[in-house]
């Protein structure tokens, strides 16, 4: 729809604003674009080539170099323009990769000598293409196998002055032997290479048998630069069946114990050398492994090396587990197996893919049969003419010599001996010499060969049978010729490495301080050998303390009720001559809230006992204060209707020694308190409590000093207490001041 608008100017000229939907925009313009990028650029086919791939490959075939000694890489590139208008960087990066010196594939197309660089290394760039040589490899005998034979179509290059093959009649499953990734619009491939022998094995056993199971002939991909591969029977499965899912991959090492060093000499096809090494210097930097002490890239001529040192006292077999599940040194690889068939990108299983290469190269081996039927047919009916002269030679070069114009010859042939026109050419073009007896009964003596020959070549046509007879022999002879070793061992029994961030965690003992200031201090045991006395701030002093393990959790008890649980490798190691951690800052709790007790919450097996000051005390399981998410903070952790004058964790039942008005003791033992899940339960009362008394403090019985604690105890509850003697007030100083708020 076209708009005008007024004169915009002193020229009295008009704008016209042409209006276009978007979608009739991106039909007209993004998707030729797209279609184009698709079909002729970055989707493999059938084959296993890309047009780059298969322009270059048969430029050199056109040049010879199949047969002839190596060229410089810059003249292959030149000659290749013709077919491929991209320009020289982008032609000779895809020779780069088709190269044996580049390590890319597992079936190498190109002969090379120089520098082609290394997929295993990012940095490791090639050499100028003036500067290193190339021809076809010997493998390539068999991706152009009688491509003179019409086995396959050519067009026109884009200027339609040469022509060009469609596909290549390559007579193995290039297209699951070699690697190919391609990123298009909207759209993706990434193929994974399988073992060339297993391949065609594979091949031959599903054209013999359909229903073959090819996972137990070809169980897995495999990768130039080796690696072992995790099975995963579920993944590989869909894989062939659907042509996507993943691959686990992990590098391979030995471990020198002499230098303390592991040395790895083969990584993930899908990663580098120096995105490993950095990913290595990162997980150490950040604290995740502490074992590893150097690492330096030592590749050279001899192949891939990357060296870790490690501590003597380390386990290389633990450190390999660590860098397996945080560095690229276990990799998945990705397969999204999207290929052109027939024009149209299709993602396919391995078995779909087999069905479409058995069925191209069914109709290339159809192509090739017609085409040697018709050059066998042609000669016979050329020899089928010169038969007739055998009858009367005299008489054919008497019609030669008496025709006095040069362009009857062939006609007075053709009359002569009741022959077409073919065939006249044909004898007239005989040499002179040639016109005797003996050569014509020679070359009459194909005759029935030939005759055999076309005979058999049309049943084979007819019979598919025999076409797929064919189809074995061939993937047989490229097996046997061409076949190597599987360079992946396959683990079947070892899962992907799983670490957690506990496992990240180094173990080791520390004492934990907590003091009336609130201040927190996480030594580790062997500096506290060491240590001096322990700094604290003015009139503050250490009121609990614990040993831990720096993998333990601990719970944190605030006189507001709540807990808090942290990770002890999650506070910083200290030393005794620093005043530690506030315990504010870092369990983010309230301006006026303390913590009034911790412990380590080990396996969660025990229980908490809480005394108050109203004379209850409750006993509550561990296992209460265990949360399957990862809480921080609990609240309502303890009965908030008195308060809190004891509190300790016990693994069994210990005894307790509480206080009343600092006159009366009494000692009981926990297992007369009833168990309780509630955290926030009131408890039972354990002590008789007259008007305005109240529970002054708590003790654990060893920490109560006293000429016979036992005097102190009852069996029942609640207990009215006795007496606190004279001698033993003495002993613990009382009364004295509370060290629990109320």
């Amino acid at each position: 729809m076209a708009k005008k608008k007024k004169p915009v100017d002193d020229d009295n000229s008009i704008i016209i604003i042409n209006e276009q939907n978007i979608t009739d925009t991106l039909e007209i313009n993004y998707m030729p674009y797209a279609m184009s990028v698709i079909v002729s650029r970055a989707i493999p086919e059938i084959d296993g080539f890309k047009p780059s791939h298969r322009k270059l490959l048969y430029t050199m075939y056109e040049m010879g170099l199949l047969n002839k000694d190596r060229t410089k890489s810059s003249n292959v590139v030149g000659q290749t323009m013709k077919l491929n208008p991209h320009g020289d960087a982008a032609i000779y990066e895809t020779m780069v990769r088709l190269t044996e010196g580049n390590m890319s594939l597992n079936v190498p197309f190109v002969d090379s000598k120089g520098n082609f660089g290394k997929q295993y290394s990012r940095d490791m760039a090639y050499a100028a293409s003036r500067y290193t040589e190339v021809k076809l490899a010997p493998v390539c005998n068999e991706i152009f196998a009688d491509i003179d034979k019409n086995t396959v179509d050519f067009i026109d290059n884009f200027d339609a002055t040469t022509k060009e093959p469609v596909l290549l009649p390559t007579t193995f499953p290039n297209i699951l032997v070699n690697a190919n990734k391609g990123i298009a619009v909207g759209m993706a491939s990434d193929i994974c290479g399988f073992n060339l022998k297993e391949v065609c094995d594979a091949t031959v056993a599903y054209i013999k048998d359909p229903k073959t199971d090819i996972s137990e002939i070809m169980p897995a991909p495999d990768f130039p630069g080796g690696g072992e591969i995790l099975y995963n029977k579920e993944e590989i499965e869909q894989i062939y069946r659907t042509g996507k899912g993943s691959i686990k991959v992990r590098a391979r090492y030995s471990y020198d114990k002499a230098n303390s060093c592991i040395d790895i000499y083969e990584i993930p096809y899908s990663t580098n050398i120096e995105s490993i090494i950095d990913k290595v210097i990162a997980v150490v930097k950040s604290g995740k492994i502490k074992d590893i002490t150097d690492i330096r890239d030592e590749t050279d001529k001899n192949g891939l090396k990357i060296t870790i040192d490690i501590k003597r006292s380390a386990d290389p077999g633990s450190v390999m587990q660590k860098l397996y599940a945080l560095t690229p040194l276990c990799d998945s690889y990705p397969c999204n197996f999207n290929i052109l068939i027939n024009g149209r990108p299709r993602t396919m299983g391995v078995y779909e893919i087999l069905d479409e290469w058995i069925s191209f190269r069914k109709d290339s081996i159809m192509r090739m049969v017609a085409f040697d039927i018709k050059k066998k047919s042609d000669k016979l009916h050329l020899l089928e003419g010169l038969s007739k002269i055998l009858l009367d030679i005299d008489k054919a070069i008497s019609i030669i010599r008496h025709t006095e114009e040069e362009k009857m010859v062939v006609p007075n042939l053709m009359s002569g001996f009741k022959i077409d026109e073919i065939q006249a050419v044909y004898i007239a073009e005989i040499k002179l010499r040639n016109i005797n007896k003996e050569y014509i009964l020679n070359r009459l003596k194909e005759l029935e060969t030939l005759k055999k020959d076309i005979a058999d070549l049309k049943e084979t046509l007819k019979s598919e049978a025999k076409i797929k007879k064919i189809i074995v022999s061939q993937l047989n002879n490229v097996s046997k010729k061409y076949g190597y070793e599987r360079r992946s061992p396959i683990i079947y029994d070892e899962a992907p490495v799983k670490i957690s961030k506990e496992d990240l965690v180094e173990d080791y003992a520390v004492k934990l301080f907590l003091t009336e200031g609130n201040y927190f201090k996480k030594i580790p045991v062997i500096s506290l050998v060491r240590a001096n006395e322990h700094k604290l701030k003015e009139d503050d002093r250490i009121c609990h303390e614990e040993e831990a393990s720096n993998k333990d959790e601990l719970l944190f008890f605030s006189n507001k009720f709540n807990v808090y649980k942290m990770k002890v490798n999650d506070i910083a190691d200290t030393k005794a001559s620093l005043m530690g951690d506030f315990l504010n800052n870092i369990l983010d709790m309230e301006a006026d809230e303390r913590i009034v007790y911790f412990t380590v919450a080990g396996d969660y097996k025990g229980h908490m006992i809480f005394g108050f000051e109203n004379g209850k005390m409750a006993r509550i399981t561990l296992s209460s204060y265990q949360t399957k998410v990862n809480r921080k903070k609990l609240i309502n952790a303890y009965s908030s209707k008195s308060p809190l004058v004891f509190v300790a964790k016990a693994s069994e039942d210990i005894d307790v020694v509480l206080l009343r008005d600092y006159d009366k003791a009494t000692l009981l033992n926990t297992s007369l308190i009833p168990e309780n899940t509630t955290k926030a339960s009131n408890g039972v009362q354990v002590f008789t409590l007259k008007r305005n008394s109240i529970i002054s403090s708590g003790y654990l019985k060893d920490e109560f000093k006293a000429v016979n604690v036992e005097y102190y105890r009852t069996k029942k509850i609640p207990s009215t207490g006795h007496f606190i003697k004279e001698d033993d007030k003495a002993l613990n100083e009382i009364p004295m001041q509370l060290i629990l708020p109320k």
